[in-house]
Formats: C-alpha cells, sequence, structure tokens
C-alpha cells in the first residue's frame, strides 16, 4: 500500500492497524541534512524537492511539502526579499505603507512572480519523482498572516481596530490571492494545501469571528471545489479559538505543543485530522529513548482516530536526526 493510499484511507475513516502517519514539519533541518543551507532551500525549488526526498527516504516520513517561509506571496506583491544562508529569508521593506498602497494594490499573476513560480515548479518535480505514491503538501499564507506581512504586524492590528473598513479591503484581497496560489499548486500536483496564518493565536475570539472566520471559510471551500485538503497550521495556543474553528471543514488541523489533544479531538470532533502535539525542544533535547516514550504514547492514545504523529511546529535545525527517527520508530 502506497502512502498516499495510507493517508486517504484515514481520511475514510479506515486506519492502518501497525503505523500511525507520520510527517513532522521540516525545513531548515532537512536543507542542513541535505547538505546545503536555507538560503537554497527557501530559493530553489530544485533544491527543495531533492531535500524532502531525502528526508522521505531516509526517515521514511509519509507526506512531502513546499513549506519553506512566509514572504512567497509578499514578494508577489512587491516586497523585496533577501535569504540569509542560516536564517529564514527576510522582508526587507512593507509594501502597504498607507490606505492608498491598499487601494491599489494589484491582484499578482502567481505564474509571472519569481517566487511564487518557484513553489509551483516544486509541485511539480515533486508530483513527478513521487509518481503519485506520496501525498505532497502545498502551501499558502492565510489572510491575517499575509496582511501583516504587507502593512507590518503593529500597523495592521491598529488597522483592525481604527479603520476594520480598510483593513477588510486587504484581507479580501490576500483571499484571492491565496485562492490563485492554491489552485496552481493543486494543478502543479498537490493533494493538500497547507494555509499558515499563525498571527490568529494572537487574536481573541470575536476578532477571529469578526475578520478572519469566513475568509478561512471560503479558502477552504475553494480548495475542497479543487478536489484537495487543507491542513491548518496556526502556531501557538489556539484553544481559545478552537470552538470557533470546528465547522470550517478543515482535514487537517496543526495542534501546537501548548494544545490538549484530547480537548482539540472533543472540541473539533473526530472528522478532523489532529496532527502534533510534540514540543520541538523535547525533540531536540531529549534522548532518542525518551523521545520514543513520549512519541509512542502519544501514538497509542490515539489509536483509531484521525491523527497523524508530529511535533507543534517545526523540526528545529540542531535537532540529532536519531532524535527524529525515534519518533518515526515510535509511529510503528
Amino acid at each position: 500500500m502506497t502512502k498516499k493510499e495510507i493517508f486517504q484511507n484515514m481520511c475514510n475513516g479506515v486506519f492502518s492497524p501497525d503505523r500511525t502517519i507520520f510527517r513532522p514539519i521540516l525545513m531548515h533541518f532537512i536543507a542542513r541534512y541535505a547538505g546545503g543551507n536555507y538560503a537554497g532551500f527557501a530559493s530553489d525549488y530544485r533544491f527543495l524537492v531533492d531535500a524532502n526526498l531525502k528526508a522521505l527516504y531516509d526517515f521514511d516520513i509519509d507526506m512531502v511539502g513546499l513549506i519553506s517561509d512566509p514572504y512567497r506571496e509578499t514578494s508577489a506583491f512587491g516586497a523585496r526579499i533577501e535569504y540569509i544562508p542560516e536564517g529564514v529569508p527576510r522582508c526587507l521593506d512593507l509594501v502597504i505603507k498607507n490606505d492608498e498602497d491598499i487601494r491599489n494594490l494589484g491582484r499578482p499573476d502567481v505564474y509571472k512572480c519569481e517566487r511564487t513560480l518557484d513553489r509551483i515548479l516544486g509541485a511539480e518535480l515533486l508530483s513527478k519523482q513521487t509518481n503519485g505514491q506520496v501525498p505532497i503538501i502545498g502551501w499558502i499564507e492565510g489572510p491575517m498572516a499575509e496582511a501583516c506581512d504587507l502593512a507590518g504586524i503593529e500597523q495592521f492590528m491598529m488597522m483592525l481596530m481604527m479603520d476594520p473598513d480598510t483593513a477588510n479591503l486587504l484581507l479580501d484581497k490576500c483571499v484571492l490571492t491565496a485562492k490563485d496560489f492554491a489552485k496552481a499548486q493543486i494543478e502543479s500536483g498537490c493533494d493538500i494545501i497547507g494555509m499558515g496564518d499563525a498571527i490568529c493565536s494572537q487574536i481573541d475570539p470575536c476578532t477571529y469571528e469578526t475578520f478572519v472566520k469566513e475568509r478561512h471559510r471560503d479558502i477552504i471551500s475553494f480548495i475542497h471545489e479543487l478536489a484537495s485538503k487543507v491542513k491548518m497550521h496556526i502556531c501557538g495556543d489556539i484553544t481559545h479559538l478552537l470552538p470557533l474553528m470546528n465547522d470550517l471543514g478543515i482535514d487537517i488541523l496543526d495542534i501546537d505543543w501548548q494544545i490538549d489533544p484530547q480537548h482539540a479531538f472533543e472540541v473539533m470532533g473526530p472528522d478532523v485530522i489532529r496532527c502534533g502535539n510534540i514540543d520541538p525542544r523535547v525533540v531536540m533535547d531529549k534522548t532518542p529513548d525518551e523521545i520514543f516514550t513520549t512519541c509512542k504514547l502519544l501514538c497509542d492514545n490515539e489509536k483509531g482516530r484521525k491523527f497523524i504523529l508530529s511535533a507543534g511546529c517545526e523540526i528545529i535545525v540542531i535537532t540529532p536526526h536519531e532524535n527524529l527517527m525515534a519518533m518515526r520508530k515510535a509511529s510503528f
């Protein structure tokens, strides 16, 4: 049975008796593991694909992906990006400095912008290299995250309170580009689209419901219409938002280490695949035996449920390789 068939079976409520699906978030870790650096990983789809394939074969992960950094769409909107050899790419300027900038903000062609095209080409190459046997996760920025990337976190948060009409205009433009970018990646071979909206963990339920929830629903419904699934990733503690998210149609929900998996199960229901939730610091700092025990307990607790073993967020770059392998072993 292929990895894609195992995943599809779980989506349909048919569970493998001898394994839990294993898919940690891997970026800087696999860039270095594959003999390169973060700059190459974020700027060249060929190296990103090679690094994912090396992790696929060496650590037996169950999905590959295109996640690299938050500034693909931001670059398409016109921001200048600086690549850092051993760090996340840096956005050098804010595209949005005033209300007029929002009104004049165009809808970028994701096929003509260098960084969005690079990810689309990565999807095509991953699809070719895995021959339809491994789930491929594309990636887009959620509307709140993208608005903050374009205008600055502090500035956009103030805009939500002081000028909600203008904030809504920017969010709507971000939704359009999220859809464009998701569609391009799906048409290039992605089975799942990850949507990163980390800033949402920092807002209260009322703000989420007022500005974000229906935009998330819109993007999720759009992706479902294209016969793909959605993986929602919001770093940090979103316990306070879960009751508002349980009717959005999320297929996979990443749960960070601050969130109780049982509580997430009770709130989100049995049809949502929860992905997590080992603290990345535990994976980095503990011994392989300790990591195996922790992950094995979690996997045993999740038997018969839709669950993917992962750290709550990205595997830290200096994590010992044997520690990641201990997670894989615990999933059997």
